[in-house]
């Protein structure tokens, strides 16, 4: 076999494998423990709209100076953004301290979401 046509084969193949892959982004989302409740709604929607595009979201509660003592209110937080997703999202990852940030990490969850589809068509018969 001649070695330049086995070269464009394999070039060919794996152009068409990255063609077919699916690169998940990963899109942040930063609070504070005193986060107002208008701006929590307001990142909740944009988190929203990124799991429905099919990325992985990231929910961090920055603390700053002092606020490192107020890790409570940072995980109440968290837990309120895990509720209000919970219909479209489930929690990839728990809430857990890196240096002075919690974080946890969201990705859609493909199986409510067909449920649900399920659930509007049965009742509109």
């Amino acid at each position: 076999m001649d070695f330049g046509k086995y070269k464009y084969e394999v070039s060919k193949k794996e152009k068409l494998q990255k063609k077919h892959q699916h690169i998940t982004l990963v899109k942040e989302i930063r609070f504070h423990p005193n986060t107002d409740t208008h701006d929590f709604e307001f990142k909740t929607r944009h988190a929203r709209t990124f799991i429905e595009e099919g990325h992985k979201v990231k929910a961090a509660v920055v603390f700053k100076g002092r606020e490192i003592t107020y890790q409570d209110q940072g995980r109440e937080l968290l837990d309120r953004f895990t509720e209000r997703l919970s219909d479209i999202a489930k929690l990839d990852s728990p809430a857990k301290m890196e240096g002075r940030q919690m974080i946890a990490y969201y990705i859609a969850d493909r199986t409510k979401k067909k449920g649900s589809e399920n659930k509007q068509s049965t009742e509109a018969s």
